[in-house]
């Protein structure tokens, strides 16, 4: 989706930085203009982590003027495995103070402003309030839906990311758009999963290249944003697949009950919320029908005993061909996919009782190797 500049142009570029962006200046799309606009553009990120390095880098190297770091950590060896704006030197030290001189090395120009902080609900409006923009690169749900409710509080854009394992997403929430859906982080995801529901990084584990890789292109969204060009991520999610190597689409769209916004269904009729499965449940549901909706290719690399593989596009694209009875419950690799072909499906069968397994197959599959291992 097409919309204006995010921000005017700055009045003149600083001496030298024509020379340095030079390749940038000579794409049509953004020429002088456009890089006057990024040399006006205040952006907040999130997080100087396995995300907000790449994404700090290459705000710096696209000649964004303002860059804000919010980060209360300090560098451990374990993060250097993605964490790419760190080295082994910077162990032990605050991310927000090498991470803004790591900054200033590529962009000399760029203001950096550190807020060596925990981000809260209570604080995240203020120090967002000065940013045209914010890039979410947290890892931890209370602060996702603290700075998903601040943007949404203030009226601007969140260019939002989410990385495990070998899986990633990316999307635009704004709750004020000059056009187009207005869609927040309640609208996909209306509350946080329950402690333990959903592995984080450090139990579950995540591939550093896929890092990069969506930090790039969480950084072209904001580029296209603030410069008006191309079009967004709004009322679209990108999900990528690092193993299978492939990306695809899930359109989502706000939602006129207030309660949630799934993935745009089929069927106009707005349907239910579907309910949760426990894992530990899982066993108690009387002749359930498990619904694999991830690709056929990760189906095949393993999934849930008599589970049955209908993937995630089959389902929205024509909900009432797929042959359910009584109970079904869905699950994908974590959630996201799940929920949307859930709630396509209970648009389609509205008598039929369509439930979510909690953690999805990533969960599963955790307390597999738990057990396996336990009886070794």
């Amino acid at each position: 989706m097409a919309l204006p500049p995010l921000v005017a142009p700055a009045d003149r570029l600083p001496a030298g930085e024509r020379e340095r962006a030079a390749r940038q200046l000579r794409l049509p799309e953004l020429g002088e203009p456009g890089q006057r606009r990024l040399f006006a553009a205040r952006v907040g990120v999130l997080g100087a982590g396995g995300l907000g390095s790449p994404v700090l880098l290459y705000l710096a190297s696209a000649g964004v003027g303002t860059i804000g770091i919010v980060d209360d950590d300090v560098v451990d060896a374990s993060n250097l495995q993605r964490q790419v704006i760190f080295s082994s030197a910077d162990v032990g030290k605050p991310k927000s103070g090498v991470a803004a001189d790591r900054v200033r090395s590529l962009s000399p120009h760029t203001r950096v402003i550190e807020h060596r902080e925990h981000l809260t609900a209570d604080n995240a409006a203020s120090i967002f309030a000065d940013y045209d923009l914010i890039i979410d690169g947290s890892d931890t749900f209370d602060t996702r839906y603290a700075v998903a409710d601040a943007c949404a509080a203030l009226g601007i854009p969140l260019v939002w990311g989410s990385v495990l394992r070998f899986d990633a997403q990316a999307t635009v929430f704004w709750s004020r758009p000059p056009t187009g859906p207005a869609v927040t982080l309640r609208d996909v995801f209306p509350v946080a999963p329950a402690p333990g529901e959903v592995p984080s990084c450090a139990e579950a584990g995540v591939l550093g290249a896929l890092c990069g890789q969506l930090g790039g292109i969480l950084v072209t969204e904001a580029v296209k944003l603030i410069c008006g060009i191309g079009d967004a991520l709004l009322g679209r999610m990108l999900v990528l697949d690092a193993l299978g190597q492939r990306q695809r689409e899930v359109p989502v769209v706000p939602d006129a009950s207030g309660q949630s916004a799934a993935p745009a269904l089929p069927s106009p009729a707005t349907p239910r919320r579907p309910p949760h499965v426990a894992l530990d449940d899982l066993n108690d549901v009387a002749d359930a029908t498990l619904l694999d909706v991830r690709e056929p290719y990760e189906f095949a690399r393993g999934s849930i005993p008599g589970a049955i593989s209908v993937p995630l596009s089959q389902v929205l694209g024509d909900a009432a061909s797929v042959e359910i009875h009584d109970t079904v419950v869905v699950f994908c690799e974590v959630g996201p996919r799940a929920r949307s072909a859930a709630r396509a499906l209970a648009a389609a069968y509205p008598d039929a009782d369509i439930r979510l397994l909690d953690g999805g197959y990533a969960a599963w599959s955790e307390r597999a190797e738990r057990s396996e291992r336990s009886h070794a």
